[in-house]
């Protein structure tokens, strides 16, 4: 299946970290790289966890965009949290209801010990599927 990578304008250069933001199949499926709260320049522009998650679900959001595609497209989660506790699943949980409601897509949290840059606690993955 023949595919395309880009890195949509509105988020940061992924290419010095060794990733594309998005892969488009000739059919199908686009796959979203891991969102973070980046700045423009790839670096984590806030500290705080919430304000991490709602960063990392607006740039997932930019990135669904610049394929055509909208939240409701997402049948894939993917999060990764550091320091997981029940505090941070509420925070992402009210999240994920704020965006998808009742019918939220399939989602597997894992919880580690880092991200890829120092200040990370969260980061999220997408698969989405075209009408």
């Amino acid at each position: 299946m023949a595919h395309t990578l880009s890195n949509p304008e509105g988020l940061h250069d992924p290419v010095p970290l060794g990733y594309s933001h998005l892969a488009e199949t000739s059919g199908d499926l686009v796959a979203i790289a891991g969102q973070y709260a980046s700045d423009p320049k790839g670096g984590v522009a806030v500290e705080d966890f919430a304000a991490q998650v709602d960063l990392a679900f607006a740039h997932l959001s930019t990135a669904l965009e610049a394929a055509g595609l909208e939240y409701r497209h997402v049948v894939r989660l993917g999060t990764y949290i550091v320091d997981h506790d029940l505090g941070k699943l509420e925070v992402l949980g009210e999240r994920v209801h704020a965006i998808w409601g009742e019918k939220p897509p399939t989602h597997t949290l894992l919880g580690v010990a880092t991200l890829a840059l120092p200040g990370m606690l969260f980061e999220v993955d997408a698969l989405a599927v075209r009408d």
